[in-house]
């Protein structure tokens, strides 16, 4: 029987929590950040949860956590 692989691309977006939930970043918060508002970088910063619709997929691409 094969192994089962994670799909890299997946894996360098996402990270596992200990309950879990697959938690993720922003995009566009590297350049041009002059024309940005600081509430818009500051919400950048942060990691956000992934919603309940998506996580079943992710699931599949990331079997191994």
């Amino acid at each position: 029987m094969p192994k089962i692989k994670t799909n890299r691309a997946a894996a360098k977006r996402f990270k596992k929590t200990g309950t879990g939930k697959f938690v993720y970043g922003k995009s566009h918060a590297s350049h041009i950040l002059t024309k940005k508002s600081r509430k818009r970088k500051r919400s950048l910063r942060k990691t956000y949860i992934i919603d309940k619709t998506n996580e079943r997929e992710l699931r599949q691409l990331m079997p191994n956590g």
